[in-house]
């Protein structure tokens, strides 16, 4: 099969197309080559230069139909992958991050049902931005659904989360798919949205569809230069700079942080697996890590000098817990993870002790947020 990828110079799209042309498939990519991944000179970037040559490259934007157009033309499955990513961001840049998730997305479903094309198989990334908060236990009420904290909370330095229904402190446990959507950010209302249209559309046009909805990705060829998201990336650009890490709140907030690899393996699966069809499922490890650990490690694999500033300062919008249940991805997909935190981390140190050092814009990114109020 001829497989289009689209956002496939990005650090996701270029670790699936390698693995695909490892596997007989031929791969085209469309991609912008955006700055905020690739840096000021895109075509001398890492992630670009590791498909230059490799793929079919079409150099082009999903909000232009005529670039999409193009990239269409002879494929029989797509990876919808290309979106903007940055949670914080997306409160602040709201009609970027319409017209690139959803409007992208339209442009693409829009040329699939209208125009003459060979796609099979639609295969979309969401993201576990689309849970909110996620799943917790009231030891009163039992599975509960809470809402965005609230600011009165924070600002008083209580950061756990309550039960909505008796404002007792509840317990984060893991997310199912079937788990209520409630998304506390643009973004995680884009990739909702994203998926919904692919899912609708999909099922009109008799074409399978599959969900991915990624936890925290990592690891080698992880964008170093983007300073709006990915913890892990965001903090050793900080340290390989010589600058202290500041930990949100109380530093015990926790994600789930799945290894490129594995995340590569599952969306292979959905590619490939009619069982897959038509359905969503969670790509994570279905363990919670908190920050404090995230920055900690990362300092002594480094063997830095940089502290740790547990601030308490807070970003409206921001979620506690999540981490994913994968009872379903195994049952049907068999997929399970094989990395767990203490190997990928190993990997991704490695990686980035063989790169150039980033230039580090994240006080940037924090100033936008707070001129926003949405950093306190």
């Amino acid at each position: 099969m001829d497989v289009l990828i689209t956002g496939g110079a990005g650090f996701i799209g270029s670790s699936l197309a390698l693995k695909l042309l490892d596997g007989g498939y031929k791969v085209k990519v469309l991609d912008n080559l955006s700055p905020q991944i690739h840096g000021k000179i895109p075509e001398q970037s890492e992630l670009y230069m590791r498909i230059k040559d490799k793929v079919e490259f079409v150099y082009g934007d999903v909000r232009s139909k005529s670039d999409l157009r193009k990239a269409l033309n002879g494929v029989n499955v797509v990876v919808h992958l290309a979106a903007e990513t940055g949670t914080g961001q997306s409160m602040y840049e709201i009609d970027k991050y319409i017209e690139v998730n959803i409007k992208g997305t339209a442009n693409l479903l829009d040329l699939i049902a209208n125009e003459p094309n060979e796609v099979k198989k639609l295969v979309v990334a969401s993201s576990r931005a689309v849970y909110g908060e996620g799943r917790y236990l009231c030891y009163t009420h039992g599975e509960v659904f809470p809402g965005q904290r609230i600011e009165e909370h924070l600002s008083k330095g209580d950061f756990n989360v309550k039960c909505p229904k008796c404002d007792e402190n509840v317990e984060a446990t893991s997310t199912t798919e079937d788990s209520q959507i409630q998304p506390s950010s643009i973004y995680g209302f884009t990739k909702y949205g994203q998926e919904n249209m692919c899912m609708v559309m999909g099922k009109a046009l008799g074409i399978p569809v599959v969900g991915l909805r990624y936890q925290n990705v990592y690891g080698p060829g992880q964008s170093l230069k983007n300073p709006y998201t990915g913890i892990l990336s965001i903090f050793s650009t900080r340290i390989k700079n010589g600058n202290d890490l500041n930990i949100f709140e109380d530093g015990t907030e926790s994600r789930d942080f799945v290894y490129i690899d594995d995340v590569v393996a599952a969306t292979m699966k959905a590619i490939e697996l009619d069982e897959a069809n038509d359905q969503i499922f969670n790509v994570g490890t279905g363990i919670a890590t908190d920050v404090l650990k995230v920055a900690n490690t990362l300092v002594e694999k480094y063997q830095s000098n940089a502290k740790i500033l547990v601030t308490g300062q807070y970003r409206l919008g921001d979620i506690r817990h999540n981490f994913a249940d994968l009872s379903n991805v195994f049952n049907k997909l068999t997929f399970v993870p094989q990395y767990d935190f203490e190997d990928g981390i190993e990997h991704f140190v490695e990686w980035v002790n063989e790169q150039e050092i980033e230039e580090d814009n994240y006080d940037i990114a924090m100033t936008e947020m707070k001129d926003k109020g949405l950093y306190k």
